[in-house]
């Protein structure tokens, strides 16, 4: 869970924690914080991990405001068929895209929007403000973990991305990259086959590692979701 406390001077701090850590917030992370006026968020980890959270909140007697996917919101048109069951994580990101891209003249507003973590989704935003759909496949540690679990002889340290891998470690890692990155570009010449350059934003644990693989221009942005949340909360 990727939390941040933000006030009219920008992100005051942040913090990540693991859901099985949720319950610590309390008395660790947010013991010396100052009480929040608001809490916004989005959640796409279930039922228990909204309870622990709740259960912290408690400390300030504030209910959070669960945010979901709408038909629109902040210039975004949702064409997901049933608007609603868009995950809440990537209405967000797709919001916050949104405002990037139209306060950057260096590019065309349309772009494609990537959250890589354990699975990655790679959403597309015309110029329009026209989200069209997206797709989801696994994250680069949880193919590398399905060949591993599923191929007795590929248990093998991590490897390396290779242009031409010339061992296994390498070839696996490679061919998760591949995979990842092929899916990304393919959905920057789906969004605009006539343009020469779609922008990329990218976010997630595992951004930083994917970036310099990608076509340019590609912007890593840490707090995309939360960038989205805060607009979506009408902050932004």
């Amino acid at each position: 869970m990727k939390w941040a406390l933000h006030g009219v001077r920008g992100w005051r701090t942040q913090g990540v924690v693991p859901n099985s850590e949720i319950g610590t917030l309390a008395l660790r992370d947010w013991h010396s914080l100052p009480r929040p006026i608001r809490v916004v968020g989005v959640n796409v980890a279930g039922e228990a991990p909204r309870v622990r959270l709740e259960a912290q909140l408690a400390r300030w007697r504030i209910a959070p405001e669960w945010l979901q996917a709408s038909a629109a919101a902040c210039g975004v048109q949702n064409r997901y068929a049933r608007p609603a069951q868009l995950g809440a994580d990537r209405w967000a990101s797709l919001c916050a895209a949104r405002r990037r891209s139209l306060a950057d003249d260096l590019f065309p507003p349309a772009c494609v929007v990537v959250n890589a973590g354990t699975a990655v989704t790679v959403d597309a935003l015309d110029g329009d403000g026209v989200f069209r759909g997206g797709c989801i496949l696994p994250g680069l540690r949880l193919m590398l973990k399905a060949l591993a679990d599923n191929t007795a002889a590929l248990k093998l340290p991590p490897g390396e991305m290779r242009p031409f891998p010339d061992n296994t470690a390498d070839a696996l890692y490679s061919g998760a990259m591949n995979a990842v990155c092929g899916a990304i570009e393919l959905m920057r010449r789906r969004v605009d086959p006539r343009a020469e350059q779609i922008r990329c934003y990218l976010a997630g644990g595992s951004a930083a590692e994917i970036a310099p693989h990608l076509n340019r221009p590609v912007e890593v942005v840490d707090n995309l979701v939360l960038e989205g949340v805060l607009a979506l909360a009408g902050v932004l």
